[in-house]
């Protein structure tokens, strides 16, 4: 059986009793970082053979895993920190499991990504995970995209060396909207700082970021979503469009239709591609009736 354990975040006071006993009476432990684990183990007395399961060797590794499981062994997977499977590589190992029609059991516990959501102080009966957005430019966008619109809490996780960016990024897209910045949850330094992406930007601008990161994010207001979207016309956009247009030539600025068509849909809280579409449904009557 693949037993799918979960480990703290922080505080080793978190792990459960039935954690424990499962990786005192497993065959082996899969871990992202067996230096990592091997501490965790060694403080609980527990010694149990260790095998690395991360991103850069799961797929060598996958067979040789699913081939101890199918002859019988118990294995305990684990990650670095909180739950297998959540923003981590474990998530592939648990589908080849199942595929293999290897019985797969959770033994629940600590998600980083959880606690900050009820420590946010935004609404938790609807909300969406995103982890890590990363650092390409095209997912970046489709995030962008997406989180204008999206009235659902939304939760993200964010490296110290990152975080600033994140943040400029979050200031350009969700301007005012309210963000709970969470850091080293369940540690000695635990913090969760609260308000707008501007006012986090001032704060870790004159204190460099440590620790790890989880971001919270407001949603987007339900009722003047269904307003706007009731409201909004491909012409509202078009003049938007023109308007900023011409005020940015007037400023001297020669800005990218894309950069525009971003602020546009912005401004009436609609998805980018459909503030494109729409500005474009006009545009191209404009340019038959001439």
């Amino acid at each position: 059986m693949l037993y799918v354990v979960a480990t703290p975040i922080g505080n080793l006071g978190d792990i459960s009793q039935r954690a424990l006993e499962i990786l005192e009476n497993c065959d082996i432990v899969a871990a992202e970082d067996t230096r990592h684990t091997q501490k965790l183990l060694s403080h609980f007395n527990i010694k149990k053979p260790l095998i690395s399961y991360y991103e850069h060797n799961k797929v060598a590794r996958e067979p040789l895993l699913i081939e101890k499981l199918t002859h019988g062994e118990n294995i305990a997977l684990v990650s670095d920190a909180g739950t297998p499977g959540i923003s981590d590589p474990g998530a592939d190992l648990i589908k080849a499991a199942t595929d293999a029609g290897i019985e797969v059991s959770m033994i629940p516990g600590p998600v980083a990504g959880i606690m900050a959501l009820v420590l946010s102080g935004l609404p938790t009966d609807k909300f969406v995970f995103e982890g890590f957005i990363g650092t390409d430019n095209k997912k970046r966008q489709e995030f962008a995209d997406m989180i204008v619109a999206e009235t659902r809490t939304v939760i993200i996780y964010e490296a110290p060396h990152r975080l600033l960016k994140t943040l400029e990024f979050l200031e350009k897209n969700v301007c005012n909207r309210k963000i709970a910045v969470c850091r080293e949850l369940t540690k000695t330094h635990e913090e969760v700082l609260r308000g707008t992406a501007a006012e986090h930007i001032i704060h870790f601008t004159e204190n460099e970021p440590r620790g790890e990161f989880v971001l919270v994010i407001e949603g987007a207001d339900r009722n003047a979503s269904r307003t706007e979207a009731a409201i909004v016309t491909a012409q509202d956009v078009y003049d938007k469009f023109s308007e900023i247009s011409k005020d940015s030539l007037n400023k001297g600025l020669r800005r990218k239709k894309n950069d525009i068509i971003k602020e546009v849909a912005a401004s009436f809280n609609i998805p980018k591609n459909q503030a494109y579409d729409m500005y474009e449904e006009i545009n191209l009557q404009t340019r038959g009736d001439l």
